[in-house]
Protein backbone atom coordinates (compact mmCIF):
# COMPACT_ATOMS: atom_id res chain seq x y z
CA UNK A 1 0.00 0.00 0.00
CA UNK A 2 1.50 3.29 -1.03
CA UNK A 3 2.20 5.73 1.71
CA UNK A 4 0.38 9.02 1.39
CA UNK A 5 1.86 12.28 2.55
CA UNK A 6 0.09 13.72 5.53
CA UNK A 7 -0.27 17.38 6.46
CA UNK A 8 -1.24 18.90 9.76
CA UNK A 9 -4.27 20.52 8.12
CA UNK A 10 -6.66 18.60 5.86
CA UNK A 11 -7.47 19.76 2.37
CA UNK A 12 -3.97 20.95 1.51
CA UNK A 13 -4.21 20.05 -2.17
CA UNK A 14 -7.53 21.81 -2.68
CA UNK A 15 -6.55 24.94 -0.75
CA UNK A 16 -3.15 25.15 -2.46
CA UNK A 17 -4.77 24.77 -5.88
CA UNK A 18 -7.30 27.51 -5.18
CA UNK A 19 -4.55 29.77 -3.82
CA UNK A 20 -2.30 29.29 -6.85
CA UNK A 21 -5.22 29.79 -9.24
CA UNK A 22 -6.26 33.05 -7.60
CA UNK A 23 -2.65 34.22 -7.49
CA UNK A 24 -2.20 33.54 -11.20
CA UNK A 25 -5.47 35.20 -12.19
CA UNK A 26 -5.14 38.27 -9.96
CA UNK A 27 -1.40 38.94 -9.98
CA UNK A 28 0.74 36.88 -12.32
CA UNK A 29 -1.50 36.91 -15.41
CA UNK A 30 -1.81 40.73 -15.66
CA UNK A 31 1.93 41.15 -15.13
CA UNK A 32 2.72 38.49 -17.74
CA UNK A 33 0.36 40.00 -20.33
CA UNK A 34 1.78 43.46 -19.72
CA UNK A 35 5.35 42.19 -20.06
CA UNK A 36 4.58 40.29 -23.27
CA UNK A 37 2.88 43.29 -24.81
CA UNK A 38 5.78 45.54 -23.84
CA UNK A 39 8.26 43.09 -25.37
CA UNK A 40 6.87 43.90 -28.82
CA UNK A 41 7.38 47.63 -28.36
CA UNK A 42 10.07 48.88 -30.74
CA UNK A 43 10.41 52.44 -29.50
CA UNK A 44 12.36 51.85 -26.30
CA UNK A 45 15.24 54.04 -27.44
CA UNK A 46 13.04 57.08 -27.96
CA UNK A 47 11.11 56.37 -24.76
CA UNK A 48 14.20 56.06 -22.56
CA UNK A 49 15.70 59.27 -23.95
CA UNK A 50 12.54 61.37 -23.77
CA UNK A 51 13.27 64.22 -21.30
CA UNK A 52 9.66 64.27 -20.13
CA UNK A 53 9.68 60.55 -19.37
CA UNK A 54 13.05 60.71 -17.61
CA UNK A 55 11.89 63.63 -15.46
CA UNK A 56 8.72 61.75 -14.49
CA UNK A 57 10.69 58.59 -13.65
CA UNK A 58 13.15 60.56 -11.52
CA UNK A 59 10.35 62.25 -9.62
CA UNK A 60 8.28 59.08 -9.12
CA UNK A 61 11.07 56.78 -7.97
CA UNK A 62 13.37 59.38 -6.42
CA UNK A 63 10.49 61.00 -4.56
CA UNK A 64 9.15 57.63 -3.42
CA UNK A 65 12.56 56.55 -2.12
CA UNK A 66 13.13 59.85 -0.30
CA UNK A 67 9.61 59.74 1.15
CA UNK A 68 10.17 56.16 2.36
CA UNK A 69 13.40 57.20 4.10
CA UNK A 70 11.65 60.14 5.76
CA UNK A 71 8.84 57.83 6.83
CA UNK A 72 11.43 55.44 8.28
CA UNK A 73 12.66 58.10 10.71
CA UNK A 74 9.25 59.59 11.47
CA UNK A 75 7.53 56.21 11.68
CA UNK A 76 10.12 54.77 14.06
CA UNK A 77 9.80 57.83 16.31
CA UNK A 78 5.99 57.70 16.29
CA UNK A 79 5.95 53.96 16.97
CA UNK A 80 8.39 54.47 19.86
CA UNK A 81 6.18 57.14 21.42
CA UNK A 82 3.02 55.06 21.03
CA UNK A 83 4.62 51.95 22.57
CA UNK A 84 6.84 53.37 25.32
CA UNK A 85 4.81 56.32 26.62
CA UNK A 86 1.31 56.54 28.05
CA UNK A 87 -0.41 59.91 27.80
CA UNK A 88 -3.93 61.28 27.33
CA UNK A 89 -5.13 60.85 23.77
CA UNK A 90 -2.66 58.08 22.92
CA UNK A 91 -5.37 55.78 21.59
CA UNK A 92 -6.79 58.58 19.47
CA UNK A 93 -3.34 59.26 18.01
CA UNK A 94 -2.88 55.53 17.42
CA UNK A 95 -6.15 55.44 15.49
CA UNK A 96 -5.23 58.48 13.39
CA UNK A 97 -2.16 56.65 12.07
CA UNK A 98 -4.48 54.53 9.92
CA UNK A 99 -6.23 57.55 8.43
CA UNK A 100 -4.34 57.39 5.10
CA UNK A 101 -5.52 53.77 4.77
CA UNK A 102 -9.20 54.65 5.14
CA UNK A 103 -9.20 58.04 3.42
CA UNK A 104 -9.99 58.00 -0.33
CA UNK A 105 -6.91 59.11 -2.24
CA UNK A 106 -8.75 61.94 -4.00
CA UNK A 107 -9.96 63.29 -0.65
CA UNK A 108 -6.42 63.09 0.74
CA UNK A 109 -5.07 64.94 -2.29
CA UNK A 110 -7.63 67.73 -2.02
CA UNK A 111 -7.01 68.06 1.72
CA UNK A 112 -3.23 68.26 1.24
CA UNK A 113 -3.57 70.74 -1.62
CA UNK A 114 -5.87 72.93 0.48
CA UNK A 115 -3.52 72.78 3.45
CA UNK A 116 -0.27 73.45 1.57
CA UNK A 117 -1.58 75.80 -1.14
CA UNK A 118 -0.05 79.30 -1.13
CA UNK A 119 -3.18 80.57 0.64
CA UNK A 120 -3.57 77.50 2.89
CA UNK A 121 -2.84 77.24 6.59
CA UNK A 122 0.65 75.79 6.23
CA UNK A 123 1.27 76.96 2.68
CA UNK A 124 0.87 80.62 3.61
CA UNK A 125 3.47 80.18 6.37
CA UNK A 126 5.96 78.52 4.03
CA UNK A 127 5.38 81.20 1.40
CA UNK A 128 6.53 83.83 3.89
CA UNK A 129 10.03 82.33 3.72
CA UNK A 130 9.84 81.87 -0.03
CA UNK A 131 9.14 78.12 0.01
CA UNK A 132 6.20 76.97 -2.08
CA UNK A 133 5.13 73.40 -1.36
CA UNK A 134 1.93 72.81 -3.32
CA UNK A 135 2.14 72.50 -7.12
CA UNK A 136 5.86 71.73 -6.95
CA UNK A 137 7.91 68.52 -6.45
CA UNK A 138 7.81 69.31 -2.73
CA UNK A 139 4.06 68.74 -2.82
CA UNK A 140 4.63 65.33 -4.43
CA UNK A 141 7.03 64.45 -1.61
CA UNK A 142 4.53 65.55 1.05
CA UNK A 143 1.78 63.40 -0.46
CA UNK A 144 4.09 60.38 -0.72
CA UNK A 145 5.17 60.77 2.91
CA UNK A 146 1.53 61.03 3.99
CA UNK A 147 0.40 57.81 2.34
CA UNK A 148 3.49 55.79 3.30
CA UNK A 149 3.82 56.65 6.99
CA UNK A 150 1.27 54.10 8.33
CA UNK A 151 3.17 51.22 6.71
CA UNK A 152 6.30 52.00 8.70
CA UNK A 153 4.50 52.62 11.98
CA UNK A 154 2.42 49.44 11.79
CA UNK A 155 5.45 47.36 10.80
CA UNK A 156 7.66 48.57 13.66
CA UNK A 157 5.08 49.00 16.41
CA UNK A 158 4.47 45.30 17.29
CA UNK A 159 8.20 44.57 17.33
CA UNK A 160 8.84 47.42 19.75
CA UNK A 161 5.93 46.21 21.89
CA UNK A 162 7.46 42.72 22.12
CA UNK A 163 10.97 44.02 22.82
CA UNK A 164 11.72 43.44 26.48
CA UNK A 165 12.84 46.39 28.57
CA UNK A 166 15.21 44.10 30.45
CA UNK A 167 17.62 44.09 27.52
CA UNK A 168 17.81 47.88 27.47
CA UNK A 169 18.19 48.04 31.24
CA UNK A 170 21.00 45.49 31.08
CA UNK A 171 22.80 47.56 28.43
CA UNK A 172 22.46 50.71 30.53
CA UNK A 173 23.65 48.83 33.61
CA UNK A 174 26.78 47.73 31.73
CA UNK A 175 27.62 51.35 31.01
CA UNK A 176 26.14 51.87 27.55
CA UNK A 177 24.87 55.33 26.74
CA UNK A 178 21.27 55.82 25.54
CA UNK A 179 22.53 56.29 21.97
CA UNK A 180 24.63 53.12 22.17
CA UNK A 181 21.65 51.22 23.56
CA UNK A 182 19.50 52.37 20.68
CA UNK A 183 22.14 51.72 18.01
CA UNK A 184 23.39 48.35 19.27
CA UNK A 185 20.35 46.86 21.01
CA UNK A 186 17.09 48.37 19.75
CA UNK A 187 17.85 49.16 16.12
CA UNK A 188 19.14 45.65 15.19
CA UNK A 189 15.96 44.15 16.65
CA UNK A 190 13.57 46.42 14.74
CA UNK A 191 15.60 46.82 11.55
CA UNK A 192 13.98 43.93 9.58
CA UNK A 193 10.48 45.20 10.31
CA UNK A 194 11.62 48.77 9.63
CA UNK A 195 12.97 47.70 6.25
CA UNK A 196 9.69 45.93 5.52
CA UNK A 197 7.76 49.10 6.31
CA UNK A 198 10.08 51.15 4.12
CA UNK A 199 9.59 48.69 1.24
CA UNK A 200 5.80 48.90 1.56
CA UNK A 201 5.88 52.70 1.81
CA UNK A 202 8.10 52.90 -1.27
CA UNK A 203 5.87 50.56 -3.28
CA UNK A 204 2.74 52.50 -2.32
CA UNK A 205 4.32 55.88 -3.11
CA UNK A 206 5.58 54.78 -6.54
CA UNK A 207 2.14 53.76 -7.70
CA UNK A 208 0.17 56.52 -5.97
CA UNK A 209 -1.99 58.67 -8.20
CA UNK A 210 -5.06 60.22 -6.57
CA UNK A 211 -3.45 61.95 -3.60
CA UNK A 212 -0.50 63.23 -5.66
CA UNK A 213 -2.07 64.82 -8.73
CA UNK A 214 -4.06 67.38 -6.75
CA UNK A 215 -1.02 68.80 -4.99
CA UNK A 216 1.65 68.19 -7.64
CA UNK A 217 0.68 70.82 -10.19
CA UNK A 218 1.40 68.25 -12.92
CA UNK A 219 3.85 70.41 -14.87
CA UNK A 220 5.58 68.28 -17.55
CA UNK A 221 9.25 67.87 -16.79
CA UNK A 222 8.89 69.35 -13.30
CA UNK A 223 6.08 67.92 -11.14
CA UNK A 224 4.63 65.19 -13.34
CA UNK A 225 4.67 61.59 -12.11
CA UNK A 226 4.76 58.45 -14.24
CA UNK A 227 1.18 57.29 -13.45
CA UNK A 228 -0.13 60.66 -14.65
CA UNK A 229 1.98 60.39 -17.81
CA UNK A 230 0.48 56.95 -18.46
CA UNK A 231 -3.03 58.36 -18.09
CA UNK A 232 -2.14 61.24 -20.42
CA UNK A 233 -0.98 58.79 -23.10
CA UNK A 234 -4.16 56.77 -22.72
CA UNK A 235 -6.23 59.92 -23.17
CA UNK A 236 -4.31 60.51 -26.41
CA UNK A 237 -5.14 56.91 -27.47
CA UNK A 238 -1.44 56.04 -27.33
CA UNK A 239 -2.00 52.63 -25.74
CA UNK A 240 1.36 51.33 -26.95
CA UNK A 241 3.27 54.18 -25.29
CA UNK A 242 1.20 53.81 -22.10
CA UNK A 243 1.93 50.07 -22.01
CA UNK A 244 5.65 50.68 -22.51
CA UNK A 245 5.67 53.17 -19.65
CA UNK A 246 3.82 50.67 -17.48
CA UNK A 247 6.40 47.99 -18.29
CA UNK A 248 9.22 50.43 -17.51
CA UNK A 249 7.62 51.28 -14.19
CA UNK A 250 6.99 47.61 -13.43
CA UNK A 251 10.59 46.61 -14.13
CA UNK A 252 12.04 49.47 -12.10
CA UNK A 253 9.72 48.73 -9.18
CA UNK A 254 10.70 45.04 -9.22
CA UNK A 255 14.38 46.00 -9.25
CA UNK A 256 14.01 48.37 -6.29
CA UNK A 257 11.97 45.89 -4.27
CA UNK A 258 14.46 43.12 -5.10
CA UNK A 259 17.27 45.28 -3.71
CA UNK A 260 15.30 46.04 -0.53
CA UNK A 261 14.41 42.37 -0.03
CA UNK A 262 18.06 41.45 -0.61
CA UNK A 263 19.02 43.86 2.15
CA UNK A 264 16.55 42.15 4.46
CA UNK A 265 18.01 38.71 3.74
CA UNK A 266 21.56 39.99 4.16
CA UNK A 267 20.68 41.60 7.47
CA UNK A 268 19.03 38.43 8.79
CA UNK A 269 22.06 36.33 7.81
CA UNK A 270 24.40 38.73 9.53
CA UNK A 271 22.32 38.57 12.68
CA UNK A 272 22.36 34.78 12.53
CA UNK A 273 26.17 34.68 12.35
CA UNK A 274 26.68 37.01 15.28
Amino acid sequence: MALRSRHSLPGFGLSAGITLTLLCLMALAPVAVLSLKGAHFDGWGALLTDPRVLAAVRLSFGGALLAALIDAVAGLLIAWVLVRYHFPGRKVLDSLIDLPFALPTAVAGIALATLYAPNGWLGSISMQIGWQIAYTPWGVLVAMCFIGLPFVVRSVQPVLADLSLDVEEAALTLGASPWQTFRLVILPAVFPSLLTGVSLAFARAVGEYGSVIFIAGNLPGESEIVPLLIVAKLEQYDTVGATALAVLMLGTSFAMLFILNGLQVWQRRNRGTV
